[in-house]
């Protein structure tokens, strides 16, 4: 019975422990931030950050949005290219086509306002789906309990949450490397 009073003192101590090095890391990244996100970033939310954190599946989820988020960000940046490329082309044929000057620069000129056009009109489909993406990512760690996280669009908000983000990924690298030893 003793042992079991024991091993439980042992892992509330060791939790106890891991609680205060979490905070106590927290701390340190808030101070290296500019000033003005340092006052958005109490003190009681890098506590309840830290509590959190003791559950390690928070470390995945984080993983696991950012990789989403790039493998998003990367389809987009190769559709744009590939739209970009497309234009490219259809000004390169026309070039070489057989229509006469001065036919051919305003018809150059035309295709290359309708290609900014469409250039315009895709770079506002990417934002609008960065936005949404973001969007549920919030919900995502809303919905895991992770403090300082709901579905907002206040862009300090969002920067707040963006520092935290890169706070937990930060901290999954330290905590690894310490609970290794």
């Amino acid at each position: 019975m003793s042992s079991s009073l024991s091993s439980s003192a042992d892992n509330q101590n060791e939790t106890q422990s891991r609680l205060y090095f979490l905070n106590e890391q927290l701390q340190k990244m808030v101070k290296e931030l500019p000033r003005k996100y340092q006052q958005r970033i109490p003190n009681e939310l890098l506590c309840e950050l830290a509590e959190c954190l003791l559950d390690e599946t928070l470390y995945s989820i984080v993983k696991e949005l950012t990789d989403i988020q790039h493998v998003t960000e990367k389809q987009m940046f190769q559709k744009r290219l590939e739209m970009i490329n497309k234009h490219s082309v259809g000004i390169q044929k026309l070039l070489k086509s057989d229509l006469v000057e001065p036919g051919k620069t305003e018809t150059r000129l035309k295709l290359q306002a309708e290609h900014r056009k469409n250039l315009r009109d895709f770079d506002k489909k990417i934002v609008t789906e960065l936005d949404e993406k973001r969007r549920e990512q919030q919900n995502t760690l809303h919905m895991a309990g992770v403090p300082g996280f709901d579905v907002t669009d206040d862009a300090s908000r969002i920067q707040v949450q963006i520092r935290l983000c890169d706070f937990i990924i930060r901290l999954s690298l330290i905590d690894k490397k310490s609970t290794d030893m």
